[in-house]
């Protein structure tokens, strides 16, 4: 069953039901799968609690100051605001809240008994078999993006149509192929990469083939998404010169044809500026997706997921790990703070550099009693963090600029993070000493 029919059998909005999932925290990989459709556990939990949820969407649509919000949960007003604050900074300050706050949200978050939810979810999935990590607001974000694929009856009754082109932006290594891969999965197309051989002229078998003859080829397929990587060098502004240009004419004429052919390209670059104003032109590239950094709490997630990803219980690595207490997110949850603005790949890099340490003291004292102290991890993280260049923090503030301008209602918490972190690498200016004298210490004139 997908969501959507979940929300008509229990009489309630897709969108309560998503938002239910973000204000009570609960992990994807528990509720849904991929291509939306509804899990066991919280199937279950819905079918049963179905008066809660028509409840919390009655109170999700229903305007309230923070006062009255306050009073109905029993909670100082102070509190109620900082939690407003802190998770929608830009709604703070209107005073009135509906459709994205939520009196049962706000009461869980300050501690309100809402074990009865959690009680369906009691068998967690392990991080390194989940579908995410976290990133529940984008995963949201994107598939209502992708409505037209998931529900054609929007085109019927709305006019909505199916997308030709989307760009995910964002800084490198923070997983923009993932996000490609995982839309192809939402909307149940083959994913398939273009290679940047395939975008000049090459001979196949003695033929000579060229980009258009691969385009034309893929729009012969069924239900097909094209990946194409570095697009914004691809699509550079007219007059720029690139060995690209033709590639980018290619797509600008084609691309309104995949719409009827179901072939869906998906594209990703660095940033939006600099690129030609013609692709952003209705019926081309119609979305654009901002893919995030991970924040600390992802970024703890995913190091327990990659430290633990392929290992049986009774592994050396798992021994050492169960040892520690590392086979606990709450472990690693201080270097997860200490990587600011670190790209998933980063985090990787991390967890593959301490696997090989923590591999040469196992030879070498062969013990699982191996303590992974804090010299073992300083070293892990001053080599991941070899990639936190000039030129990569750059592209992180120019994607604060580019994401804050379209979508800053919608990731307002993740943007303002983002920011704060970046601060931190900013180099305090010394104050300057005052060139002259100091009038109030010269000695009296005679």
């Amino acid at each position: 069953m997908k969501i959507t029919e979940l929300a008509q059998e229990l009489e309630v909005s897709t969108e309560s039901i998503k938002q239910f999932i973000e204000d009570f925290d609960l992990e994807l990989s528990e509720c849904l799968h991929p291509d939306l459709t509804v899990k066991p556990d919280f199937l279950k939990f819905a079918r049963e609690n179905q008066k809660f949820l028509r409840n919390y969407e009655k109170d999700l649509s229903k305007e309230k100051t923070s006062d009255q919000i306050a009073q109905e949960i029993n909670q100082p007003v102070d509190k109620v605001e900082q939690v407003i604050k802190r998770k929608l900074p830009n709604l703070y300050e209107s005073g009135m809240y509906r459709s994205s706050v939520s009196s049962y949200g706000i009461d869980h978050e300050l501690g309100g008994n809402y074990r009865f939810v959690y009680d369906y979810f009691g068998r967690k999935t392990p991080l390194a078999r989940r579908d995410f990590i976290g990133y529940r607001d984008l995963f949201f974000y994107i598939t209502e993006m992708l409505n037209p694929f998931i529900d054609p009856q929007q085109a019927y009754d709305w006019g909505i149509n199916k997308p030709a082109g989307i760009i995910l932006y964002g800084p490198k290594g923070s997983g923009r192929i993932f996000w490609a891969r995982k839309i192809a999965q939402i909307i149940g197309y083959q994913f398939k990469e273009v290679k940047q051989s395939y975008l000049g002229t090459s001979f196949v078998d003695g033929h000579k083939t060229n980009f258009n003859d691969y385009l034309s080829s893929m729009m012969k397929g069924n239900k097909v998404v094209l990946f194409l990587e570095n697009f914004d060098q691809i699509a550079a502004e007219s007059g720029v010169d690139s060995q690209y240009a033709h590639t980018k004419d290619m797509i600008l004429h084609s691309i309104h044809h995949f719409v009827n052919e179901n072939l869906l390209m998906i594209v990703s670059a660095d940033q939006l500026e600099g690129m030609d104003n013609e692709v952003f032109a209705p019926g081309r590239m119609d979305v654009r997706i901002p893919v995030f950094p991970p924040n600390a709490d992802e970024r703890a997630q995913m190091i327990l997921r990659y430290m633990t990803l392929n290992l049986e219980q009774d592994s050396a690595l798992m021994e050492i790990l169960k040892f520690n207490g590392a086979d606990k997110k709450p472990f690693w949850q201080n270097y997860a703070a200490q990587m600011r603005l670190f790209s998933n790949t980063m985090v990787i890099d991390f967890t593959q550099s301490l696997k090989k340490r923590l591999r040469t003291q196992y030879l070498r004292h062969k013990s699982n009693q191996l303590r992974i102290d804090s010299t073992m991890l300083d070293y892990s993280l001053r080599q991941a963090a070899t990639k936190l260049t000039d030129e990569y923090l750059s592209s992180v503030q120019q994607f604060i600029r580019e994401v804050s301008a379209s979508d800053y209602d919608v990731f307002a918490r993740r943007i303002e993070a983002l920011k704060k972190e970046l601060d931190t690498y900013r180099v305090k200016e010394a104050p300057r000493r005052k060139i002259g004298f100091d009038h109030h210490k010269m000695p009296p004139t005679p």
